[in-house]
């Protein structure tokens, strides 16, 4: 009962030691108790009670009782870090149990010895139990067993075995009322998605177990460390980092088990890594390997080593110690059979090179290297990285663009796995180390021809195929729904200077559950299927110019496309042209108000800088015709009009070649639909739509109640032109929630990402439209990124904030040109000519952009 319903059991037990009963009785209730201090509260009360039901047990004159006794106990004093007493009570209990007593106290020594990382052990001792436990018809007992078997091979990378195992315990399971041992199943099951590489499944499966962990009222910490270990692979590692750091937390503050806290400890230590931050990784994984040592856990402390030299070394202290320490570390992960060996031996060699140990780095290399071809993604990856580098070190430069490739492939199938686009793009990062390898060896042997294939390889992939939806789910539609009225409620209240703590706290809640069940949809759309073909972007350019920025070494190159050629100039530091695009923004969000002229000086020097660092010695060599620019993530801010010689030019934006291509293939819909939106609360009232709407035939006007989100979903889809003038919110925290306000709350990207086909031109006459986040490789998350895979050919959106009044002039001067045929890019550069020359209109033009080819 204690697993069924813990705390009833726990209440159960208490009550029954009120009675003064038996001895037996006794031992019983207080073995009940110390479960449950133990699982789920104190480790100090746990094994005080265990000590008693013990000594009971031996007055009761029960050696069968005892020796459960001795097995319970024995779990928590491993638990605590007492590991040599712990086993020490497991021989005791072997001893004294027989038979079917016996198989279950070699289960939970098995369990013992897997939380140990004595794999092979672990393995033996239920071999031996299993048996008998079918024999006796112990249903619970053999599920068990079953289950834990399976996270033995789990952990040695046998997945078929793990699959059979969890299959035949989930049908015992289904024969019983032990929803704790359900819930742990599920669990179990979840972790065994995730290591045949089904993150999706897996993220999904998790959440469902917390569900029915939630319904016992049982704490989860080693829910949590899976799910961080999730959390990682799918490119969340900050994510991860917070929910190991939560769970310490609480379990220190109920004393609870000292194994557990070294689990945790160690995935905060890795998600720090994978998240940047050398420092933490370090502050975790030190006390991390002094906690496994003390509790005597080899296979556990080897990989908490691991990290802390993966951490030291991202730290910038390479050396001969280090080398030494990683390939230590490895032979030891080797000799356990662990998955992550590899990771080990590629460390050991990345150090070596770096200290030009060139023989040692190609024998560690080479045995990394091994593992390409086999297991789930992230470790062929890990091989393939290996291979790359063992060509490099080796000086086969056509070696390396073929193990980038190889590498670079995996991760594409592992990312259609993906439903979501947000788990797409931070997926990318597991590849940045190979995109990046393979440009730099495009650089020092190849042209620039090269250079801009491997420059497109890897990026802005996820825009490649439209996120995936299931045709109808009413959690997520109702979930939606729910998130829209309370932001409304939120929002209003706010405006009226009350209160709203309970509001934000439910918003928060609606948005995790929104999150959560779209992270759970499995993909089933692959990429466009094409490799990126310089010929036909240049085919396609004619006589305009694509401008792709590079960035190698933190220093950008930049690719001039057209004429037939690809040329490449050498421009500044990446870090110098942030900072100015940072003093840009500043200027701009000043000059969106009045009386600030004084700045516009100030921000046209920073375009001008910009230009000699991103546009260097190709700015002579534009050409008269229409530009495209095509920036890193990083430099997505950027107003480009600002730049001197682009400020008079067509000019559009595009996350990648690839993109702009599609977009300048794509085909309008029929009907040529118009749809024109105003917003509640814009201080001119959006005044642009009317005098818009009037350029056209027949539009579709949405305003006051009419502009409602579904309403709004159900016009934009498949119109050939739409306009939303709305407020604008980017949220840097949660980019896909960044919304435009309606009358019924706000339109956020999970919205647009429900449209069969997103409208193909779109304006944005809002603040803050263009602003996206930079996640994974080289990967954009927000409301231009929605759009794009969706089949809008052309954007405008705003990078600022900028001046209500001044937008209406931008605004209609903008649908004069489009209603005369101009494209998007063509009209918003007339339309900024058209200004006044005063700095608050100047900075507002300067603020729009265009994006895609429309």
């Amino acid at each position: 009962m204690v697993f069924a319903a813990p705390n009833d059991a726990l209440a159960r037990a208490e009550g029954l030691l009120d009675t003064d009963p038996t001895p037996l009785h006794a031992s019983v209730a207080h073995q009940v108790i110390g479960i449950w201090q133990r699982d789920w509260g104190d480790m100090r009360l746990a094994l005080d009670h265990l000590r008693r039901a013990r000594r009971l047990a031996a007055r009761a004159d029960s050696a069968e009782r005892e020796a459960d006794v001795l097995a319970t106990l024995g779990v928590a004093l491993v638990h605590a870090g007492r590991t040599r007493q712990g086993l020490a009570a497991f021989e005791r209990g072997v001893g004294r149990g027989t038979g079917h007593t016996r198989a279950r106290v070699l289960y939970r020594r098995a369990y013992a010895w897997w939380v140990l990382g004595h794999h092979r052990e672990a393995l033996e001792d239920v071999r031996r139990a299993i048996p008998v436990l079918r024999q006796a018809d112990d249903v619970i007992w053999t599920a068990r067993a079953l289950t834990l078997r399976a996270t033995v091979h789990l952990a040695l990378g046998a997945i078929k075995q793990a699959d059979a195992d969890f299959t035949a315990a989930e049908a015992l399971w289904d024969t019983t009322g032990q929803e704790h041992d359900k819930a742990d199943a599920v669990e179990s099951r979840g972790l065994a998605a995730f290591r045949s590489g089904d993150v999706p499944a897996a993220l999904r499966l998790l959440d469902e177990a917390e569900e029915r962990y939630a319904k016992l009222g049982t704490p989860t910490f080693m829910l949590d460390i899976r799910r961080c270990e999730v959390l990682m692979a799918a490119g969340l590692a900050p994510e991860a980092l917070a929910e190991a750091d939560a769970a310490i937390a609480v379990l220190d503050g109920i004393g609870g088990q000292s194994t557990r806290k070294a689990e945790l400890l160690l995935a905060a230590a890795r998600a720090a890594r994978l998240a940047g931050d050398a420092g933490t990784a370090i502050a975790r994984a030190a006390p991390a390997v002094r906690l496994f040592a003390s509790q005597r856990r080899t296979w556990w402390e080897a990989h908490a080593q691991l990290v802390l030299i993966e951490a030291r070394v991202a730290s910038g202290r390479g050396s001969g110690r280090l080398v030494a320490d990683a390939v230590r570390v490895a032979e030891r992960l080797s000799s356990f059979g662990a998955p992550a060996a590899p990771e080990a031996w590629l460390l050991a060699g990345r150090i070596a090179l770096d200290l030009h140990w060139t023989a040692d780095a190609e024998r560690y290399l080479a045995v990394a290297a091994r593992s390409r071809r086999v297991g789930p993604p992230l470790a062929r990856m890990t091989g393939w990285a290996a291979q790359a580098l063992w060509a490099r070190a080796t000086g086969s430069g056509r070696g390396v663009l073929e193990a980038c490739r190889r590498g670079l492939d995996v991760l594409d199938d592992h990312r259609t796995t993906l439903g979501a686009s947000e788990l797409r793009a931070r997926a990318t990062a597991q590849g940045a180390g190979l995109a990046a390898l393979a440009q730099q060896v495009s650089l020092e042997r190849g042209g620039p021809r090269q250079l801009l294939v491997w420059s497109e390889r890897w990026r802005a992939t996820v825009l490649s195929a439209p996120p995936t939806r299931p045709p109808a789910d009413p959690a997520l539609l109702s979930g939606l729904t729910a998130f829209r009225e309370i932001a409304a409620r939120a929002e209003s209240a706010r405006m009226d200077g009350r209160p709203v703590p309970a509001l934000e706290r439910e918003q928060r809640r609606l948005e995790r559950e929104i999150r959560s069940r779209t992270l759970h949809i499995r993909g089933d759309a692959p990429g466009d299927g094409h490799r990126f073909d310089v010929g036909r972007l240049l085919e396609r350019l004619g006589d305009r110019r694509l401008v792709e920025l590079a960035v190698l070494d933190g220093r950008v190159q930049v690719l001039l496309c057209g004429g037939g050629r690809v040329r490449r100039f050498a421009g500044g530091l990446l870090a110098e042209a942030e900072r100015e695009a940072e003093h840009v923004q500043a200027g701009l969000r000043r000059l969106a108000h009045p009386g600030a002229e004084g700045r516009l000086a100030v921000v046209e020097a920073a375009g001008r800088r910009l230009e000699e660092l991103l546009l260097a010695g190709a700015a002579g060599q534009l050409g008269s015709g229409p530009v495209v620019v095509v920036p890193p993530a990083r430099l997505h801010r950027v107003p480009w009009a600002l730049l001197p010689s682009l400020r008079e030019r067509v000019l559009s934006v595009s996350p990648s070649a690839s993109s702009w291509l599609r977009a300048d293939e794509t085909e309008p819909p029929p009907g040529g639909r118009q749809v024109l939106v105003r917003g509640p609360g814009l201080a001119t009232g959006g005044a642009e739509v009317p005098e818009a709407a009037g350029r056209y035939g027949r539009p579709t006007v949405l305003e006051q109640a009419d502009a409602r989100v579904p309403r709004v979903l159900q016009e934009l889809d498949g119109a050939a032109l739409a306009h939303i003038a709305a407020h604008g919110t980017f949220r840097a925290d949660s980019p896909m929630f960044s919304s435009l306000r309606m009358a019924d709350g706000p339109l956020i990207v999970h919205d647009f990402e429900r449209l069969a086909r997103s409208p193909y031109r779109i304006i944005l006459s809002s603040c803050d439209t263009a602003r996206l986040a930079s996640v994974g490789a080289d990967e954009l998350l927000g409301l231009v990124t929605a759009l794009l895979p969706l089949g809008t050919a052309g954007v405008v959106a705003s990078s600022a904030p900028v001046n209500d009044e001044a937008v209406v002039a931008l605004m209609l001067a903008l649908h004069r040109g489009l209603s005369g045929g101009r494209s998007l890019a063509e009209a918003l550069r007339d339309a900024r000519a058209a200004l006044p020359g005063d700095a608050l209109h100047q900075a507002t033009g300067w603020a729009f952009t265009a994006f895609g080819a429309a």
